[in-house]
């Protein structure tokens, strides 16, 4: 007779943190970061160590002496020992020796579990320096300072880590949620006008599967995002954020253990894009190419309408975005492989989000090839017909 014992377990873990939208934080009288860090019950000094971007040390005038200054101006006894400065965009991701930095760092000043390990920058550097701070002790608490648009609405308000590895995005990585989110406003005026535009195109999508009253409302106000009205990007980004994070939470599985990626909209081909054309082009200008791809399969397969299609294309295309790449004619085959990189990278069965509307997704598990092929075609001709504004 065979026997058997079973214990099964089985718990709850409950994950709250604030995402605070403000300016000027590291001015000693904003108190933004401070009320984050100090609002347990029984807080202690912690010990404190700071990440932060290149790019954004390079942007901003004595940032690092400022950094410095404001969290001296509470007694936390920071000096330059205390902060690394690590190469921002992708390449943080693309190689071990940023991850190893950030683990060092963690070292050598001792940093817990009941120390905060501070990021400041873009979404590859959020990504990157959250995967250390992952890993390091099992997790050590991380609080996140998003400087860019992409990574203040949308990559940095979420729950993931990751860098790259074996040619693909995200290989390596984990779910975990960080301490806090603070973004300020003012970083937003040192950004290129590339990077600032770049961010617009995850609004747009969240937009296109979710409140067809933000797409109108994008639609309405590009002539103000090109022109770099900060308080309209302040808006973009406030609603984009409350998206992405209403459907972290509500739609019950914020680790991703299911199929179902709708915020993942247009990603299958934008992941592959970046990579084929090493990272040449941004995240958010190869998500903008994918859904102008994938919201073009979605009028040649009847989902949607011309005029739906044409305001889409439109829209990117008013607000200086390209929506086709030379790679998707030259590397076509290998661009499709992406597809299978895709399913293999969130596992279980494909799924692939295309709209029935404006602000309704619809999803399928499977692209024919060819009529991928039909729209890729479709975008170089509609760019053909539309010299001016593309």
């Amino acid at each position: 007779m065979k026997h058997q014992h079973l214990l099964q377990q089985n718990f709850q873990v409950t994950f709250n943190y604030d995402i605070v939208f403000s300016r000027s934080l590291f001015n000693v009288n904003n108190t933004s970061l401070m009320d984050v860090m100090k609002k347990e019950p029984g807080f202690q000094q912690p010990k404190v160590t700071i990440v932060i971007d290149k790019g954004v040390v390079d942007a901003t005038s004595q940032f690092i002496t400022k950094v410095i200054k404001y969290f001296n101006e509470y007694q936390f006894g920071v000096t330059e020992s205390n902060i690394l400065v690590v190469q921002g965009g992708e390449d943080v991701k693309n190689t071990s020796k940023y991850i190893k930095g950030v683990l060092e760092l963690i070292h050598t000043n001792k940093i817990d579990r009941h120390s905060f390990l501070i990021a400041i920058g873009g979404g590859a550097v959020l990504d990157a320096v959250g995967y250390a701070a992952a890993i390091a002790h099992r997790g050590v608490r991380l609080i996140r300072i998003p400087t860019t648009v992409l990574s203040q609405n949308d990559s940095g308000v979420g729950v993931k880590n990751s860098m790259n590895y074996f040619g693909k995005k995200n290989f390596l990585g984990t779910f975990a949620p960080p301490y806090a989110v603070l973004n300020d406003s003012d970083f937003l005026t040192t950004l290129s006008d590339r990077n600032w535009r770049s961010g617009i195109s995850e609004a747009i999508k969240v937009a296109l599967i979710k409140d067809a009253s933000f797409f109108d409302w994008i639609e309405h106000n590009t002539k103000a995002l090109n022109t770099r009205n900060v308080s309209v990007m302040e808006t973009l980004i406030i609603r984009c954020a409350a998206l992405h994070t209403e459907h972290i939470s509500k739609k019950g599985d914020p680790f991703e253990k299911g199929s179902s990626r709708p915020l993942d909209f247009g990603h299958w081909a934008a992941h592959k894009m970046e990579q084929l054309t090493n990272y040449d082009i941004t995240h958010g200008e190869a998500v903008a190419i994918g859904i102008s791809l994938d919201v073009t399969y979605s009028y040649l397969s009847h989902k949607i309408d011309k005029s739906s299609l044409d305001r889409i294309l439109k829209c990117f295309l008013a607000l200086g975005f390209a929506i086709n790449h030379s790679v998707l004619d030259t590397h076509l085959d290998e661009l499709v492989k992406g597809l299978d990189e895709f399913r293999e990278h969130l596992g279980g069965q494909l799924t692939i989000m295309l709209l029935s509307d404006i602000g309704t997704g619809d999803e399928v598990h499977a692209l024919d090839k060819e009529l991928i092929t039909e729209s890729v075609q479709y975008l170089f001709s509609f760019c053909q017909l539309n010299t001016e504004v593309c």
